[in-house]
């Protein structure tokens, strides 16, 4: 089963990347973030016409999150991160797939920091870090996949220091990311590539794609059950150069079931 993440940064905007995407990569399993449309308008019809069935959660103008499934119906179970009722932001959705659990997420950026947009940040992470101990614990096969905004050490972006201060580099959104992987987690993409950075995101300002100027933002964290059975991963780098292409490339593993 080939698992992808991938932040779209609006999904009607750049369906021109992501359906040719769709069509050459053939991934089971996508998790999207970054929908940027409100729930009528996601392109179910056009997804569907390359075989994929969908949930998805759409937020009018930002976040939302969708998980998309190559010949298969995703069972819904959760369309919002437990914990807070009264947080509206479409960040989390959860469906069951061929078998799997899988768990797509757009964790909040947080900047600028220190400020409230940091709390929320760091509260939502906490509120992650509890439901993936519980699901966790259920010894099922879960995958909790999407934009998790940290990088998680200095070997997951390029050498600079314009980033010292931004929220995805602090020590408190590390040692979240952290602390989620002492669960028994496995970061698919760092542990098939050790010795590589693999970035994912590259800002629109200053060259820095033109650069490779890079972070790892986006990952697959494999639940115990399903660490074992890794067998491939990478990063669809080819995606961020297209025209009018998201910042971010998709992000994939896969599973030997």
């Amino acid at each position: 089963m080939k698992l992808a993440t991938f932040n779209i940064n609006n999904v009607n905007k750049r369906l021109g990347n992501l359906l040719p995407w769709l069509e050459e990569a053939e991934p089971d399993v996508v998790c999207l973030q970054e929908l940027k449309c409100e729930q009528a308008a996601f392109p179910a019809k056009e997804i569907a016409a390359l075989g994929y069935d969908a949930v998805w959660k759409g937020q009018r103008s930002w976040n939302g999150v969708a998980i998309l499934a190559r010949e298969a119906e995703p069972v819904l179970t959760h369309d919002a991160l437990p914990g807070d009722d009264a947080d509206t932001q479409s960040r989390y959705i959860e469906a069951a797939v061929k078998g799997i659990l899988v768990g797509c997420l757009y964790l909040p950026n947080g900047n600028p920091q220190p400020g409230p947009k940091f709390a929320y940040k760091l509260a939502w992470f906490e509120r992650l870090i509890a439901h993936a101990a519980g699901l966790a614990e259920t010894g099922l096969p879960v995958v909790l996949a999407g934009d998790y905004n940290v990088v998680p050490t200095d070997f997951d972006i390029y050498r600079s220091r314009s980033w010292t201060d931004n929220a995805l580099l602090q020590p408190e959104s590390r040692d979240a990311f952290r602390r989620l992987l002492d669960q028994g987690w496995t970061d698919g993409l760092r542990q098939l590539h050790p010795d590589r950075p693999l970035y994912t995101f590259w800002d629109y300002k200053r060259e820095r794609w033109s650069r490779d100027a890079g972070l790892r933002l986006d990952h697959l964290l494999v639940a115990p059950s399903l660490s074992a059975r890794l067998t491939a991963g990478g990063v669809d780098r080819a995606v961020r150069g297209e025209e009018g292409a998201s910042d971010h490339a998709p992000a994939w593993i896969e599973l030997d079931l």
